[in-house]
């Protein structure tokens, strides 16, 4: 790489050249730097000084991990996303606290052992004041997206490094702490810094998703494809129409400050309240609205919301700032459930204290889309059909969908069309009078429908109920009542109705053995399970049992017992990974690894001798990682081309650019499989197309 030519004039004697920065209100990089460098030689810092390792104490880093605990919950994801797009170009991710102490890094092996000879590890500081002109102390004290290559920085013995760094904020303005790309520096890539900073967002937006998941969010771009993108702005609005906070694109879109922006509106911003767009988003899949705002410009808008369920086992208790508990919707005020730590998974599969739809988010992008429908629907009085093979978790999503609907304090009534005899299944389903038959309880019995009055009636293995009581079934989802057998009198029922099945309900319909006026009204939303072997997310959910089966003594798997079950297929799914898991948690009483000698010989046997080849590693999810557990790895590589150039932090359309470069990396990594690349992403097909195809027709123009 060729070195920037010197200047005597600049105290770090390098010229540096000025490319000018993303905004107006900043100045030239050159500026930048040298302001900073005359910082760090006021601070009597020396630029030929030894760095010396001066880490927390581990009892000090574990204090400073877990204040900034619920940062690395959304900050894991992310990194891990990033690493990919890195992976084997002499480089490594920083995540720090707003101080700029390390809380974690992940990267290439031989670098990070270069990296820990500076003191790039976690525990140090590399505030200014600490380490002298550098990204990460550098973008803390200027609160913006900072670029430092080789010489630009203070200290002689950093100059290997080229660093991209972004600060992370709060929907309030607050400094949260610093996203960083380090590397060597003949390694440097322009796109690095867009990647940065487009990971830095997407943490934020999570947080912001996070802080206000029970209020209406509104999400807004100019140009409607880019809504659902990394460039749309983020507004929450409270239920008196008051704007609660913004993401940054909000802000650069709307031409406000933070500030500025929460003494608005909805009415005084845009025109509109709560109320419309309620009604206009009341129906799922409604287009997006047209609004004008102050400044003029005209936006497309969509709206969100979802019920409350945060991940509160990550933070215990509330941050001082944090939102109001009471929940606005659309169909007027319902409590919000309490929020309880995500409980752990037992061997049968069931919680022993369950919490709804966030307990199910373990990482997997198929399981994050699938309950992000569910909660569009919710409450609205559209029927659930859920389908998936045997043991994929089925009534486990819908005591879910149950506990977080307006009826999770009333009956949940699950009946297993399949495990009832068909000689019984009708007098369990609808009651009986007393004497109805032969062998019936005195007084009769009302019935798993009455049962389930006020509350959710599941129907699991739909596909299994005869034909002829498809037909009652009908007729009581159709008029809300039931006669019980030997009986002439209705009972009025008031239920939601969530069925199931393995069976595909469309064959059969052909083959005349279901019902298909029964099928259209059971199916309001069809819901598909993906199978355990299809998912990303086998270590947590295999961390989520282990902690059901050992809470206090919770067991790891050793790297031959993991790389073992993610070759295997799964064929019995969650409910089989559950009782391996129980016999293994016994097995290995009072150690701290499951070996492959804990584990059954039948399940060892069918294992190694049926596997499906290496599975990617699993994604963190939101409600899993704590300050004691282990962070991700990467998955795959995708190393980045290296360029010998360093430039300004990029402009919003380099930005777009990155995005681009970032899903055309994930399509190259996944052989050009989409499904797979949509999976890795956590965002659909549809859109992967559409970015691409925008991204070709850019280039013709």
């Amino acid at each position: 790489m060729t070195t920037p030519p010197r200047d005597p004039s600049s105290p770090s004697g390098l010229a540096v050249a000025r490319v000018p920065a993303p905004s107006d209100t900043r100045p030239p990089r050159s500026e930048f730097i040298e302001r900073s460098h005359q910082r760090s030689a006021a601070l009597g810092l020396r630029r030929s000084e030894n760095i010396e390792l001066d880490p927390l104490i581990r009892c000090d880093l574990n204090v400073a991990l877990d204040r900034n605990r619920r940062l690395c919950v959304h900050a894991a994801p992310v990194m891990q996303l990033l690493r990919e797009q890195i992976v084997n170009t002499e480089s490594m991710i920083v995540l720090t606290d707003a101080q700029g102490t390390i809380l974690h890094s992940v990267g290439d092996d031989d670098f990070l052992a270069r990296a820990n000879k500076v003191a790039l590890l976690p525990g140090e500081n590399w505030a200014e004041h600490a380490k002298g002109t550098n990204a990460i102390g550098t973008a803390l004290f200027e609160e913006a997206p900072t670029l430092v290559h080789a010489h630009e920085h203070f200290m002689h013995a950093n100059s290997f490094l080229t660093c991209s760094a972004a600060p992370i904020f709060d929907p309030r303005g607050n400094m949260l702490g610093v996203l960083d790309v380090s590397g060597d520096q003949r390694s440097y890539h322009q796109h690095t810094m867009g990647l940065v900073r487009m990971s830095a967002r997407m943490i934020e937006n999570h947080w912001l998703s996070d802080d206000y998941n029970n209020r209406l969010r509104l999400h807004f771009h100019g140009r409607a494809e880019f809504i659902g993108t990394l460039l749309e702005g983020i507004l929450v609005v409270g239920p008196d129409g008051r704007i609660l906070g913004a993401n940054r694109a909000a802000l650069d879109q709307l031409g406000m400050s933070g500030a500025a922006l929460r003494a608005h509106s909805l009415a005084s911003l845009f025109g509109t309240t709560p109320s419309a767009v309620y009604d206009h988003f009341r129906m799922p899949m409604s287009p997006p609205m047209m609004l004008r705002a102050l400044c003029g410009q005209q936006f497309h808008v969509s709206a969100r919301f979802d019920w409350p369920s945060r991940p509160a086992s990550l933070f215990q208790g509330r941050d001082l700032d944090d939102v109001e508990t009471a929940p606005a919707t659309p169909t007027g005020d319902v409590p919000a459930p309490r929020r309880e730590p995500a409980p752990a998974l037992s061997a049968g599969g069931m919680p022993p204290r369950f919490s709804g739809l966030q307990f199910l988010r373990t990482g997997d992008a198929q399981i994050e889309v699938l309950v992000q429908k569910i909660r569009r629907v919710l409450d609205r009085d559209i029927p659930l059909l859920i389908l998936g093979e045997t043991g994929t978790g089925k009534e486990l999503l819908a005591r879910a969908v149950h506990h977080d609907s307006a009826r999770g304090k009333q009956p949940f009534v699950a009946v297993n069309c399949a495990s009832i005899p068909e000689s019984l299944i009708e007098a369990e389903l609808f009651g009986y009078e007393d004497g109805a038959f032969t062998g019936a309880r005195r007084k009769g019995a009302p019935g798993r429908i009455v049962q389930a009055n006020g509350g959710t009636l599941f129907l699991d293995e739909i596909g299994d109920m005869p034909l002829a009581l498809q037909a009652r079934l009908l007729r009581v989802l159709q008029e809300r009542c039931v006669t019980p057998l030997g009986s002439v009198r209705s009972v009025p029922v008031d239920i939601a109705v969530i069925a199931a099945t393995h069976r595909s309900l469309r064959e059969m319909i052909d083959a005349h053995s279901f019902r298909e006026d029964l099928y259209y009204r059971l199916n309001g939303l069809a819901l598909r399970l993906p199978a355990l072997r299809d998912r990303s997310d086998l270590e947590a959910v295999t961390r989520r049992i282990l902690q059901g089966e050992r809470p206090g003594d919770t067991p790891e798997l050793s790297p031959q017992v993991l790389d073992l079950f993610r070759r295997y297929a799964w064929p019995g799914n969650i409910r089989q990974l559950a009782n391996v898991l129980r016999t293994a948690a016994v097995m290995s009483a009072g150690e701290r690894e499951i070996t492959a000698e804990h584990l059954s010989d039948d399940f060892l046997e069918e294992a190694r001798r049926v596997s499906i080849g290496p599975r990617p590693a699993a994604s963190v999810g939101a409600g899993l990682p704590a300050a004691a557990e282990p962070w991700p790895t990467a998955g795959s590589s995708m190393p980045a081309a290296a360029t010998n150039t360093p430039e300004a932090p990029l402009s919003p359309a380099t930005l777009e650019e990155a995005e681009i470069e970032m899903i055309r990396a994930a399509v190259d990594a996944a052989n050009g499989n989409i499904s797979a690349a949509s999976k890795r992403l956590g965002i659909s097909r549809n859109t992967i197309y559409r970015k691409l195809r925008w991204n070709v027709q850019e280039r013709a123009s």
